[in-house]
């Protein structure tokens, strides 16, 4: 119980991060990584919340939308072209 709230902090610590950088920059990779450790600290409060020994499996589809989020992100970063600066 300890490590999954020592996990959900880190997971909460990192999308702070990110949104302070998305903040700065406005870049929306950085919103996409805080949206998805945002949803793998939910995904993991609510791990820790169930007393059974038998976890949902809708659980297992939050995280795999985290990880779908940051797959798109980096695809999206490096298929769509920069707009130049002048």
């Amino acid at each position: 119980m300890f490590v999954a709230g020592m996990l959900m902090m880190g997971y909460l610590t990192a999308a702070l991060f990110f949104v302070r950088f998305w903040t700065r920059t406005r870049d929306q990779l950085f919103l996409a990584f805080a949206v998805a450790f945002l949803l793998l600290a939910f995904q993991r409060a609510i791990l820790t919340t169930y007393v059974v020994y038998s976890e949902p499996v809708w659980v297992y589809g939050v995280r795999l939308l985290a990880f779908v989020i940051i797959l798109l992100a980096i695809v999206g970063k490096n298929v769509i072209p920069a707009r130049r600066v002048r």
